[in-house]
Formats: C-alpha cells, sequence, structure tokens
C-alpha cells in the first residue's frame, strides 16, 4: 500500500500516531476515485471525493485546535504535503464558518445570482421540511444551525 508521505524529508515526531488515520482516509480517497459514476450527474461523482477531502482535512485541524494532540511542526508539514487543506482550515477559524463543508459554498461567482450556496442559509430560514443539498458537494447544510 502507497504511503501518504509525499516528499523526501522525513516527517516531524507524532507521525506515527496520525499516519494509519491518514492512510485509511487516503484508501478511501482511491476507492471513491475509481468507483463508477454511470447514472450520476458529474458533479454527484465528485461529492464523495469532497466528503473525504474534509474529513481529512477536519481531522488535522480537530488534532491540533482542538486536542492539541499534535505539534505546530507536525500540523505544518501537514499543510505543506498537502495532506490537509490550508485554505479550508483557515475560513474554519474564522466566526461563522466553522461548519463550513467546502470552499466553493462560498464562492459567489459559482451562483446564478452571485450569493452564497444554499446549504449555507440557516435551518430556521428555510420552509419546513425542505431537504438542502448542495449542488457543489452534496452537503445538508453547513451553516450554523441557529
Amino acid at each position: 500500500m502507497p504511503k501518504v508521505r509525499r516528499s523526501r524529508k522525513p516527517p516531524p515526531d507524532g507521525w506515527e500516531l496520525i499516519e494509519p488515520t491518514l492512510e485509511e482516509l487516503e484508501q478511501k480517497m482511491r476507492e471513491a476515485e475509481t468507483e463508477p459514476h454511470e447514472g450520476k450527474r458529474i458533479t454527484e461523482s465528485l461529492w464523495p471525493i469532497f466528503k473525504i477531502h474534509h474529513q481529512k482535512s477536519r481531522y488535522i485541524y480537530d488534532l491540533f485546535y482542538r486536542r492539541k494532540a499534535i505539534s505546530r511542526e507536525l500540523y505544518d508539514y501537514c499543510l505543506k504535503e498537502k495532506i490537509a487543506d490550508a485554505n479550508l482550515i483557515a475560513k474554519w477559524k474564522k466566526s461563522g464558518y466553522e461548519n463550513l463543508c467546502c470552499l466553493r459554498c462560498i464562492q459567489t461567482r459559482d451562483t446564478n445570482f452571485g450569493t452564497n450556496c444554499i446549504c449555507r442559509v440557516p435551518k430556521s430560514k428555510l420552509e419546513e421540511g425542505r431537504v438542502v443539498e448542495c449542488v457543489h458537494c452534496g452537503c445538508r447544510g453547513c451553516s450554523v444551525r441557529v
């Protein structure tokens, strides 16, 4: 099974603790990439990839900022090697974006009316019983539940 790390520089201390989880997520990513997509829309075939990408970045974020289980050096290594998405993590640190599913949901250029994605609308502002599903990543609501 191929390793997660990509550079020749050895990883910092603590890598052994997170490597099994990252390898498992990398395996899921490979399965999602090779999964057949007949009968699905183009965007629907990308949803599992976005989900796994989010899981990997959230895992690194939680270990460093919430649980304080990894060092700054290991965190920077994961960002430099693009194991976690630095831009997505930067948004999670800002108020109101703590539950953001992907960066495409806040890009206004990707929508018809120059607004955010429907999944960013709080549940209290939507009709009762309406099922919301993001066109970009398939999330069912990443806004703050007010």
